[in-house]
């Protein structure tokens, strides 16, 4: 294999813009989802029956009232409880106070993956909905074929948590900003009006268990048995969905999809004023009957969407399975894993699709003996299953061995010969961001070689250990996934878990070209926006732009930055109404699309 050159690294910081089209620049040579789970049976796609709020002391919304908007189709009537739904409340929130809280909890201290204090401070905050606001300022120039809306999900918890709480146990809520003709039309954010936040809103505090956050040890079965015998009151109903979808977006068949993989997606639409609305629960018209991850993957060239489900409890732990572009399913094929395993993300190429089978599993055993049921299993050896895009049996599957390997996302995949080629940020330790560790967190960017005919791989980290920096949440040009990509673009993850810039990465010869915000800003994920062949012919895979949110900790304020993808230079900056907190992944939404809607 043909070793690549040691990388150049650039750093561009932008100057403040004017608020004409010039734009100064200071060179230097140098730079949501989220996993979720709960027992199998309540994930099951069941009729809605109607809601039965619990009666129970409001506790105090940790976030302040939103603007009042019409209620989402999905919304249930509320309906007055019996005598016997009232003493059973009465006493099941007493046992959670006296004995869960006040016994198992309260003498224990928090550890940081699930002390709200940790993973809830500063820009992790959450905010208010906001409705949409017009006519932002812009400083510089917004490229007039970027015509649209930028959507980016996250997790933002509607109600101060009772217990322990993880970054990705939050409701999810979707900011908006749209793009017209070089102008910052509005921004609003909302949250994604999920049956499991609409009962919570109901009851006036949370009652379904943080997966992360809440679900470990002894108090983790306490607070699942206490869910359960909620749901058997008829104070509680989880057929209705546990979800919380504040990781992915994606759109697809003239939907905006909102996911975690703990549930369907779920429908979000964008109106004309630049507001959000959640239509429902989407079950891709009756066709879909288990959870999504949030990672699905939409080829560019078919059309098709590709997706997993995977299951905690039951045999089969993952399936497989397509919509094709008007929206029908293909049949399941179902992948036997020996164990449940933690999948967040897989990748597909032009004929296959790679899924990873890491080595952070599922073990709900583990509650019983105090700990976390999402363990790394040090006795297991991580592989990737390579399987035709259209197989119809997992016998067509080919496992190669990767051994020591956890990579939470997958950025691309290709074909080469006899070989496949994966670009993932490997992590190490693989369990961190579920569980306490002392040893620093390393996302390593990685090129993995699967070599499907004689069942070996290869890998190397694409930056040597001198230019090493944590790489993670980003994207490929969306219109080559699956195809051979020379460039991608990855959050800077420094410090941990803070995104201080993103980088643009050549993955063949190792450069790396970073963008820094600044003293005292930090970001998130990048979202690449490629050339608009209407508009113009693409130069190259990287004529387009990036977008991302950035926030000023010392200003309190938050804009969007828009970078010329090409040479990396600041473009323009929208100035935003409100604090956008840190969140997980987007998508770009064209202004054609958006005239498609549902």
């Amino acid at each position: 294999m043909q070793s690549l050159a040691p990388p150049t690294s650039l750093s561009i910081t932008p100057a403040p813009l004017s608020s004409t089209s010039s734009v100064k620049f200071s060179a230097r040579a140098a730079l949501s989802s989220a996993p979720a789970f709960l027992p199998a049976p309540l994930n099951k796609t069941k009729p809605a029956a109607p809601l039965s709020p619990a009666i129970a002391a409001p506790a105090k919304p940790l976030l302040p009232a939103s603007s009042p908007r019409k209620a989402p189709a999905q919304d249930k009537t509320k309906k007055q409880l019996n005598l016997f739904q009232r003493a059973a409340a009465a006493a099941l929130d007493a046992f959670e106070e006296g004995f869960v809280a006040g016994v198992l909890e309260r003498p224990h201290g928090l550890p940081k993956t699930a002390d709200p204090a940790v993973q809830i401070a500063g820009n992790f905050a959450p905010v208010a909905e906001r409705p949409p606001v017009h006519a932002l300022p812009v400083s510089g120039r917004i490229p007039p074929f970027i015509n649209g809306v930028y959507a980016r999900n996250g997790a933002n918890p509607c109600f101060d948590p009772v217990a322990g709480h993880h970054l990705f146990d939050g409701d999810g809520m979707v900011h908006a900003l749209r793009i017209r003709n070089g102008a910052a039309d509005s921004y609003a954010c909302r949250f994604t009006d999920t049956a499991r936040l609409q009962q919570e809103k109901a009851i006036g505090r949370p009652v379904f268990p943080k997966a992360i956050g809440e679900l470990h040890g002894h108090s983790g079965v306490a607070r699942l048995a206490l869910f359960y015998a909620r749901a058997a009151c008829g104070l509680v109903d989880p057929t209705q969905g546990t979800g919380v979808a504040n990781a992915g977006l994606a759109y697809f068949n003239g939907r905006l999809l909102a996911m975690s993989e703990d549930d369907l997606p779920y429908h979000v639409r964008v109106t004309d004023s630049g507001d959000l609305e959640t239509v429902g629960r989407y079950d891709f018209d009756g066709q879909l009957g288990c959870a999504m991850i949030a990672h699905p993957k939409l080829d560019p060239v078919s059309g098709d969407l590709h997706a997993l489900s995977y299951d905690v409890i039951n045999k089969p732990y993952l399936r497989y399975f397509y919509f094709r572009p008007d929206g029908t399913k293909s049949d399941d094929v179902e992948i036997p894993l020996h164990q449940p395993t933690m999948i967040h993300d897989f990748a597909i190429t032009e004929n296959l699709v790679v899924v990873p089978d890491h080595q952070v599993v599922f073990k709900l055993q583990e509650m019983l003996r105090g700990g976390s049921p999402v363990v790394l299993d040090k006795d297991k050896t991580s592989r990737f299953g390579v399987l035709p895009k259209y197989a119809r049996s997992s016998s067509e599957m080919v496992w190669v061995d990767v051994p020591d390997c956890f990579c939470f996302h997958l950025w691309n995949a290709w074909e080469q010969d006899d070989e496949v080629v994966v670009i993932g940020s490997c992590m190490t330790p693989a369990d961190s961001i579920f569980n306490d560790s002392e040893d620093r967190l390393e996302s390593v960017l990685t090129e993995i070689r699967l070599n499907t005919r004689t069942g070996q791989s290869t890998r190397r980290p694409i930056l040597p250990p001198s230019k090493q920096v944590n790489l993670e949440v980003g994207m490929v040009n969306r219109n080559m996934l699956g195809r051979k990509t020379r460039y991608a673009y990855l959050a800077v993850a420094e410090p941990w878990p803070k995104v201080s810039g993103f980088a643009k990465v050549d993955l063949e010869t190792g450069d790396l070209t970073k963008f820094e915000y600044g003293d005292g800003r930090f970001g998130g994920e990048p979202c690449f926006v490629p050339m608009d062949p209407a508009y113009a012919t693409p130069r190259g895979e990287d004529d387009g732009y990036v977008l991302a949110f950035v926030h000023d900790e010392r200003a309190g304020t938050s804009e969007l930055l828009v970078v010329n993808a090409a040479d990396m230079r600041l473009e323009a900056t929208v100035q935003l109404p409100s604090r956008v907190p840190f969140g997980f992944h987007g998508t770009f939404i064209t202004d054609k699309e958006l005239q498609a809607q549902a």
